[in-house]
């Protein structure tokens, strides 16, 4: 029987998912969405072409079925800007793209919430994206949400509910900004999603399988941004991690196959919350130069750090990934020393676990010191081109996380995609 793999981030997100589902794709029948919303940026980039996907799946450029599944958030909005970009750039969208009826709708009132609940917090702010992604899911389990398939049934007066609900939520909280600026806007581009192909994913995708047809799953965000595994308050509010695949895809355990680790090199993060290595100095100016460290839906700066491989083997762990991919490896080829965490000194005493409450200031990283490989890796086409201290680089990693490292990038495009 043919089981679905996984493929997500094992860190705090931007770890390069876009670029590897899109290597990937030609192994696979269909590709589908299984968590987050539009404050995810998958970059792919081939052919001299960059290109950012929020809500749409990583294998649309490739001869296969993408699926957003019931555990996506969708703002009607921003997914006509995206797919009509797409349109244009020659992607048959209404071919090759399913939405499922149970994927939840981001209303316009959800923003200003989002805004709302980011000012109440002042200085204990998360740093959300600003998308609506977070009222949203708490409106789904309050069991208040609208979802893609109640626009085929008495859409007005449950659209009407819920947006009386919220406006009444933002005047108790004294927001005066006007909740329904955009609200025609979104409303036409209800009417643009409508035109889609909108399906019971979950019998679909049971159906590929039971096809002996293949599935990727594709997550959104890392692993430390999981709503409960990840560095809580600091997190998202979906499941990022593999078991995220099966309640957002509608597939039971016993069909998950390989699960696809990504994780770059080094380590970076967006917003507010725990980040251990996090390098104040030049190194860490000079890491976020070279790797180009801007978030691709917000443009904010990534912080950068030293690879953690603490929080890394708890990814690992949790998430039961059997196949890890490393990206941005080049962005370290100028190095002479390569620092790796691998354990946190907390309170005085040494952890080799990701702890309950990860206070960067509480814990102090407990490095080890690697020479670095001083070669220029984007020019690598196989792994006999590594040098060999990147080789041991590997190697150390793989030994310490106790899984091995099937794909290393050493560069933004397809072609710059090794296998081992």
């Amino acid at each position: 029987m043919k089981k679905a793999d996984v493929l997500l981030g094992l860190q705090w997100g931007d770890e390069g998912k876009g670029k590897v589902v899109d290597v990937l794709t030609p192994r696979y029948d269909a590709v589908a969405r299984f968590q987050g919303g539009p404050n995810a940026g998958h970059t792919l980039e081939f052919d001299g072409r960059k290109v950012v996907l929020r809500s749409i799946p990583s294998g649309v450029f490739r001869d296969c079925v993408n699926y957003i599944g019931n555990g996506v958030v969708l703002d009607p909005v921003l997914f006509r800007n995206e797919a009509r970009d797409l349109e244009r750039e020659g992607v048959d969208l209404h071919k090759i793209l399913k939405i499922s009826k149970k994927a939840h709708l981001i209303l316009p009132t959800h923003r200003h919430l989002d805004a709302a609940n980011e000012l109440a917090k002042g200085k204990s702010k998360i740093g959300t994206t600003g998308k609506g992604i977070g009222p949203t899911y708490t409106d789904k389990i309050s069991r208040n949400g609208l979802r893609v398939g109640d626009i085929f049934d008495e859409f007005d007066r449950k659209y009407t509910a819920a947006k009386e609900r919220h406006i009444a939520m933002l005047r108790d909280a004294g927001y005066d900004e006007d909740p329904l600026a955009s609200e025609a806007e979104w409303l036409e581009a209800l009417d643009y999603l409508r035109g889609f192909d909108i399906v019971d994913s979950e019998y679909e995708l049971n159906g590929l399988l039971d096809e002996n047809r293949s599935i990727l799953c594709e997550g959104a965000q890392g692993t430390m941004l999981d709503v409960d595994f990840g560095s809580y308050p600091f997190v998202t509010s979906s499941n990022t991690i593999a078991a995220g695949a099966c309640t957002g895809l509608g597939l039971s355990p016993h069909r998950i196959g390989d699960v696809y680790g990504i994780f770059k090199a080094y380590c970076t993060r967006v917003g507010s919350g725990p980040f251990p290595t996090e390098l104040f100095d030049a190194t860490g100016e000079r890491i976020g130069e070279k790797g180009h460290e801007f978030g691709a839906v917000t443009g904010r700066k990534r912080r950068c750090g030293w690879i953690d491989l603490v929080a890394l083997r708890y990814a690992v762990m949790i998430n039961g990934a059997n196949r890890l991919i490393m990206m941005k490896a080049d962005v370290l080829d100028d190095f002479d020393t390569i620092k790796a965490c691998v354990a946190y000194k907390i309170d005085g005493k040494i952890t080799d676990r990701f702890p309950f409450d990860a206070d960067a200031g509480k814990i102090e990283p407990v490095y080890v010191e690697l020479p670095g490989w001083k070669a220029d890796l984007t020019q690598c086409r196989c792994e006999a081109d590594f040098p060999k201290e990147f080789s041991d680089y590997i190697s150390f990693i793989e030994e310490k996380l106790g899984a091995p490292v099937c794909i290393v990038s050493v560069g933004p495009d397809r072609v710059q995609t090794i296998e081992r």
